[in-house]
């Protein structure tokens, strides 16, 4: 079954998703980035990759990344837990 067409799994999702729309948004009126760099730099932080090519300059953008980071990866792990959950009812 698609992850997407299990209805416990719809939190997790609508919040991950959430999460980079507003990490999208809030870097774009923060730093002023295109939309692309905003989801991009969005991703890569959740990701705990930080290249370093991009980088939070005014003060509010840092104090908005620490939340941001903290909260996302909270959520994308709950969203893994899902997927990894839904992966192992297929395979019974």
């Amino acid at each position: 079954m698609p992850l997407r067409a299990d209805r416990e799994s719809r939190p997790a999702l609508t919040w991950a998703a959430i999460t980079l729309l507003s990490g999208t948004v809030a870097y774009s009126l923060l730093e002023g980035w295109s939309l692309l760099d905003s989801l991009y730099f969005s991703v890569i932080s959740l990701a705990t990759v930080g290249y370093g090519d991009l980088a939070p300059t005014t003060p509010l953008s840092k104090v908005f990344t620490v939340f941001y980071v903290l909260n996302g990866i909270a959520i994308l792990l709950s969203l893994f837990d899902r997927i990894r959950a839904v992966r192992a009812g297929s395979r019974d």
